[in-house]
């Protein structure tokens, strides 16, 4: 059983790609609330590690424990709990911010009164509530990772799996979602090429 002050504890991860080896043997222990840097180079496994951490890939070997979740066998457990953003947003294109964002707070059964509020604070936060009609299908790459950080945060999680976030964004983008993931509260887990994401994390964990 994981200790209840550590959001993700690993032993020996491990995971494999037929004979090739994707993430090799990681052990850490990740306390709640506090924030990951997962730094490395293309192909060393940070992409791999977080859809592990998700649910989305089972381990090859080791142990891997989120949110005092076994996995993959307690996945289910983790239902609503994550927030996964990728650095290609994975948003409906033909819809706008609003619907996308309306139909992700059906999926988590929030209440409409208080999503719709929702809605509108954090596409205001990012600075995306001029534009939360129009299809995302119209918007540039950093506008629709926008969109797609709002909906990473929509339902509150309790920990952030963020790869490469901060892709395609400018600089006003950059800051205006990087306040919205800190202002979660969240445990977070960054997979980025960024050496500065070091700096501001509390552990760092070097792949590859």
């Amino acid at each position: 059983m994981a200790d209840a002050t550590n959001a993700i504890e690993l032993r020996g991860l491990r995971r494999d790609f037929g004979e090739r080896v994707a993430l090799g043997e990681v052990d850490l222990r990740l306390p709640a609330g506090a924030t990951l840097a997962v730094l490395g180079p293309n192909g060393s496994g940070k992409s791999t590690l977080l859809r592990v951490l998700a649910g989305l890939l089972r381990p090859s070997a080791g142990e891997a424990e989120v949110l005092g979740c076994s996995l993959p066998g307690e996945r289910w457990r983790l239902r609503g709990r994550v927030g996964y953003l990728g650095h290609r947003p994975l948003l409906y294109r033909d819809l706008s911010p609003r619907e996308n964002l309306r139909f992700a707070s059906r999926l988590h059964r929030l209440p409409r009164g208080a999503a719709e509020a929702r809605i509108d604070e954090l596409l205001g936060a990012v600075g995306m509530e001029g534009r939360a009609d129009d299809r995302v299908g119209e918007f540039s790459a950093g506008m629709a990772q926008r969109v797609a950080a709002c909906a990473t945060v929509l339902h509150e999680p309790e920990l952030l799996l963020l790869d490469e976030p901060e892709a395609h964004l400018d600089r006003g983008g950059r800051g205006a979602v990087d306040g919205l993931l800190e202002a979660s509260g969240a445990t977070r887990v960054i997979a980025s090429h960024d050496r500065e994401r070091a700096a501001a994390a509390d552990l760092v964990l070097e792949l590859g």
